[in-house]
């Protein structure tokens, strides 16, 4: 459950030259002359847009029934096929755990050179993680993350912490000055710990402006219909407010239906996510909704492109070390009115 630098080409991460920066050896512990260090050298290869070793890369993820994950389907299909050294054997998304770690369990039988899975559900999928590593197929850990790290080589994912910090962030320089300002959230599915983590970092974030208070949090359940019902709770019960965060521009499109039928502005809400939708309204600037904080479903593209350095052998350019980090935590950036256009070709459907 859903829980972009520039648009939706990360791969300028990927591309180039690497340069691992070795020690310089000095001949006297007092010289500063450069004749006396022997300079950083490093001939790995690092990858590249060029044609290389051809690598089949198994994706597995879950069913895609929420526009974010329907987005992480497109960004994987569209990134393989960038490449000509790529094929990509993608697995009808399931939401059950026993259909998907069949489905995986299949890639490992076809030997693929490398997995990227986004597990409907992280501890119930580590084994099968487990035996794809244990059968010598490096995993890339999309998302939600599997128990053990011995599961995965790397991990790539969202920081919901980090939303919550940029969402709180955000609203609480907007009403900077403001005297006894209030707030509320709409939350996504409290039972998920990633709606926990949002919350929280929400009201870390907060913690810096004593002018403002959070007065009511409800949850809903990342679609339209609850989060137009969750929405007018609010509404009903907060006469007056300075700002509103929604968790996920999916329930964000039915709170803003609410908001209308209740004819309430006055207020500034913020969303979550990057659905098209959000970008559309923050550039026509004619709601209330100003901006949304990015849980970006490009980290799929991302995730095809270090499954493809991984299975070629490389490094990364702009880093030093010879291989992929085991884990890349992506930024929560905050779109709107100033920076929407630059975002827009990557929101989701």
């Amino acid at each position: 459950m859903p829980e972009p630098t520039s648009p939706t080409s990360r791969r300028g991460l990927l591309l180039g030259t690497a340069a691992v920066s070795a020690g310089a050896l000095l001949t006297g512990c007092t010289s500063n002359d450069t004749k006396d260090a022997n300079p950083a050298a490093n001939s790995g290869p690092a990858a590249d847009g060029k044609p290389g070793k051809h690598v089949t890369i198994g994706f597995a993820g879950p069913q895609a029934d929420h526009g974010w994950l329907n987005a992480i389907n497109d960004n994987a299909k569209s990134r393989a096929g960038t490449y000509k050294d790529v094929t990509l054997e993608i697995t009808e998304g399931s939401n059950d755990t026993a259909a998907q770690i069949g489905q995986i369990e299949t890639l490992i039988n076809k030997k693929v050179d490398v997995l990227v899975v986004l597990p409907a559900d992280g501890k119930a999928l580590t084994q099968v993680g487990l035996k794809a590593m244990r059968a010598g197929i490096p995993v890339i850990n999309l998302d939600r993350v599997f128990n053990s790290p011995q599961a995965y080589r790397c991990w790539i994912g969202g920081d919901n912490y980090g939303m919550g910090l940029s969402a709180g962030h955000y609203i609480g320089e907007k009403l900077k000055g403001r005297k006894n300002a209030k707030v509320i959230e709409l939350a996504g599915l409290d039972n998920l710990e990633l709606t926990k983590q949002r919350t929280q970092g929400f009201d870390a974030a907060l913690e810096n402006y004593p002018n403002i208070t959070k007065v009511a949090r409800q949850a809903a359940e990342f679609t339209v219909e609850t989060g137009q019902a969750k929405m007018s709770q609010l509404l009903q019960a907060q006469p007056r407010f300075d700002a509103l965060w929604n968790h996920d521009d999916d329930q964000g499109v039915g709170a803003l239906r609410a908001i209308e039928q209740a004819g309430r502005d006055g207020f500034l809400m913020v969303g979550g996510a990057g659905a098209l939708s959000a970008f559309q309204a923050i550039d026509a600037d004619d709601s209330v909704l100003k901006a949304t904080v990015l849980y970006p479903p490009t980290m799929a593209a991302s995730a095809i492109d270090l499954a493809r350095t991984l299975g070629q052998g490389k490094g990364i350019s702009g880093l030093a070390e010879f291989e992929i980090p085991a884990s890349l935590t992506l930024y929560s950036a905050v779109v709107d009115k100033d920076n929407v256009q630059q975002y827009m070709a990557t929101g989701f459907k």
